[in-house]
């Protein structure tokens, strides 16, 4: 009898061990400490239906990297990952660790705090949807696991465009063991980490982690006496606490929270010559420096139980705290043209429920029921001309007060803000299904029923002074609640051939849904308050995993055709500054990725991968505009990574290896109406690390770098160019180095 069943969820991570050892060495779960190594994947097994199977025969399309290659990259924010993921992007439109994914071009293009994306992220099964639930997510972990194409029939809450699964490392039974991690880098960067794991008795464990990261912000603010921006200071703490008061009997209970309160991020404002005169690409001239506060706190208690030789279930129960906070500086510039405070905070409870069989025939099926419920607290200001150099003193007496808002024409003095409740409630019963024809074929299908709710309450919209007094209404209350009901069915089919005992290809068609959404941008015009139809996707999806020269070589490959119906993203008109949540009816996404490994000696291991994307509107109106044959957003044509993992030297005095990683991202656009100053062209992210293992492996030393070429590009932008003076931009991080010096016991 089995004593740790794993979740149906693990069914697609179990594809992820291949497809890691082409991005991070190895994707299979390495004991705590173990270098990369390429293994046969014949030895790779796992439980994800209760039985055994092989990584390499589950047919999914999925990219996966090591807590080990992680740490020694110092990969520390999730959004470093889209170097290493092929055709997956994000914008940062709401600041560094809360990012907006995009994956083979199905995005969410809304910086909106009440969002949640069409690319899912789970915390160890756990959906995070609300960004102040992100919290500092990259801390010892076991793997993070990127899978493409809808989600549904197998876990969780249902997505268009796939899902970010972050897995932390497991408590050890009888085991005591730890590590600890410490660090210094450029812009006086010290970073701490670690992991104990202590036995309790001998049916149960206890390990906690945490880590901790200060460093000065690296956009240097040249207005005398205000701090730099873009700095980090952060903590988390997690603790799992894992149980098995009998055979086929487990429990894993986690408790999480971190706290981060830098300095907020700067925006760097173009044209350059008349918003930044005089300022190189690293200086802003910023008046509005307060910090960003973010705190997280999360429970969630994991149950395995066997209820007969064939059968298991599982239990996945979760709670969620998060309050996120800031004012951001939206003009870039010392006066106070534009600035916006932000207030989001949110609370969720989830269940997962779901039966797994292992009859040792040739059919199978997982069969479970989810629920989620989401709170959310929104408020946001747009503050505009606050002072008398951006042209706040309307009346001419040479202060700005209530009066100049009240006698304004174009918003000059005023504070337009507004503030709501959000409740959204999803429930659905989810099956999949798996039939062996014969030993080279099987048939897949899935079935996903979905009813989700949602309301928006208590929505306020108002006009305010500079002194704080409310001058008047800009939106009426509804006097219903705006509200949404929808039902959906989705799903997928497909089937597997076997052709060698080293080659298989598939073919899935998989429809993803997507509920409506609410606009939080709804600050001047009844217009603006709205709801946005649901998304819809239609995969079609052929791909093969390959292994070839005595399995030194590993071809993984995907290609893809989506049609795209209602895709939801904000559109900002340049000259108003009004925002409405839009669909576009129609589009289609073509593309494909492959990722290759290769180890010509026991020494060296190769990677590479390629991702290849053609996404287009088909049909689609925006202020106006027919925007059909635009591209989409955030879906460059083009990304691609070559890396290499090198052993220097293994002898008495230690272990010396190498690895370096070069990544491709083509040129893009962030608007739907695809302007062209504001194309981001192509660019390319130099990364590398050198690191020592002592010979008993107990101590290590690692010298590392990230975007070693001081690459600049922006990873959002926007048009408020007509109306404000001024494109608005987040800048890139630039050139990080340092050391880590570690020590396991």
């Amino acid at each position: 009898m089995m004593k740790r069943l794993v979740s149906a969820k693990k069914l697609l991570v179990s594809t992820t061990a291949i497809l890691a050892v082409g991005l991070s060495g190895q994707a299979n779960a390495q004991e705590q400490g173990a270098e990369p190594e390429l293994q046969d994947p014949n030895e790779i097994i796992v439980t994800a239906n209760k039985r055994s199977e092989n990584l390499q025969n589950v047919s999914i399309s999925v990219s996966a990297v090591t807590g080990d290659s992680l740490e020694k990259g110092r990969t520390t924010q999730v959004d470093e990952l889209v170097s290493k993921v092929p055709n997956l992007q994000l914008t940062s439109t709401v600041g560094d660790n809360t990012p907006i994914f995009a994956l083979r071009g199905v995005s969410l293009n809304d910086f909106s705090l009440n969002q949640s994306g069409p690319v899912a992220t789970y915390y160890d099964e756990v959906y995070k949807g609300n960004f102040a639930f992100y919290g500092v997510a990259l801390f010892d972990l076991d793997r993070v696991e990127v899978l493409r194409g809808p989600q549904g029939t197998l876990y969780g809450k249902n997505t268009t465009g796939g899902a970010v699964n972050l897995i932390s490392r497991a408590p050890k039974l009888g085991e005591t063991s730890g590590y600890v991690n410490a660090g210094y880098g450029n812009y006086n960067r010290f970073d701490v980490n670690g992991a104990l794991n202590v036995p309790i008795g001998q049916n149960a464990a206890l390990r906690v982690a945490g880590t901790y990261s200060k460093a000065d912000g690296w956009f240097k603010n040249v207005v005398p006496g205000q701090p730099d921006l873009g700095g980090v200071s952060e903590y988390g703490i997690r603790g799992a606490l894992y149980v098995e008061p009998s055979d086929g009997v487990n429990f894993t209970l986690r408790a999480s929270t971190s706290y981060q309160n830098p300095r907020n991020y700067g925006i760097f404002a173009e044209p350059a010559a008349v918003n930044r005169p005089g300022l190189s690409d690293r200086q802003i001239a910023a008046n509005e420096t307060s910090r960003r506060r973010a705190r997280t706190y999360s429970i969630a208690l994991t149950g395995n139980f066997d209820l007969t030789d064939s059968l298991s279930l599982t239990s996945v129960s979760s709670w969620d705290k998060g309050n996120l906070s800031f004012i951001e500086d939206t003009d870039g510039q010392s006066i106070a043209l534009l600035e916006i405070p932000y207030v989001d905070r949110a609370s969720q409870v989830a269940q997962d429920l779901r039966i797994t069989s292992d009859f040792g025939g040739p059919f199978n099926f997982i069969l479970g029921g989810y629920y989620n419920r989401e709170k959310v607290f929104n408020a946001s200001t747009f503050k505009i001309a606050q002072d008398v150099a951006s042209g706040g003193d309307v009346d001419g007496d040479g202060f700005v007060t209530d009066a100049d808002c009240a006698a304004t024409t174009a918003g000059e003095a005023c504070q337009f803000g507004n503030r709501f409740d959000q409740i959204k409630k999803s429930f659905a019963i989810y099956t999949d299904a798996s039939f062996e024809l014969n030993d080279r074929f099987k048939l897949k299908g899935g079935l996903r029923f979905t009813r989700d709710t949602g309301s928006q309450p208590n929505f306020i919209a108002e006009q305010i002074g500079p002194s704080g007094a409310v001058l008047g209404v800009t939106i009426p209350t509804p006097a219903t609640p705006l509200s949404y009901k929808i039902s959906n069915l989705s799903g997928k089919i497909g089937l597997d051939f076997q052709a060698t005992p080293d080659n298989l290809l598939y073919v899935t068609y998989s429809r993803g849904f997507r509920a409506p959404s609410f606009n939080a941008q709804a600050f001047f015009d009844p217009s603006e308050l709205n709801v946005a139809a649901a998304e819809k996707v239609d995969s079609f999806e052929i791909g093969s995993k390959n292994k070839f020269a005595d399995r030194t070589i590993t071809l993984n490959m995907a290609g893809f055709y989506y049609k795209y119906r209602n895709q939801q993203f904000i559109n900002v008109d340049p000259v108003t500054a009004a925002q409405t949540l839009l669909n576009i009816p129609k589009s289609r996404i073509w593309g494909g990725e492959a990722e290759l490994t290769a180890r010509p000696s026991d020494a060296i291991t190769l990677r590479g991968s390629l991702g290849f994307l053609n996404a287009k509107i088909q049909q689609g109106t925006v202020s106006g505009a027919n925007v059909a044959g635009n591209k989409l957003t955030n879906a460059p044509s083009l990304t691609a990574n070559a890396g290499f993992d090198a052993t220097l030297y293994d002898g008495n005095i230690g272990k010396f290896t190498a690895s370096g990683d070069l990544a491709y991202t083509s040129s893009q656009f962030f608007d739907v109406v695809n302007t062209p100053r504001l194309e981001q062209g192509g660019y390319a992210l130099l990364s590398g690390h050198l690191d020592w293992t002592s010979e008993s492996g107990q101590y290590s030393l690692t010298l590392w770098g990230k975007n070693l070429t001081n690459k600049f590009y922006f990873t959002s932008r926007v048009d408020l160019l007509a109306g404000f003076g001024f494109d608005y931009n987040h800048r890139s991080t630039p050139r990080t180095y340092g050391i880590t010096a570690g020590a396991k016991f």
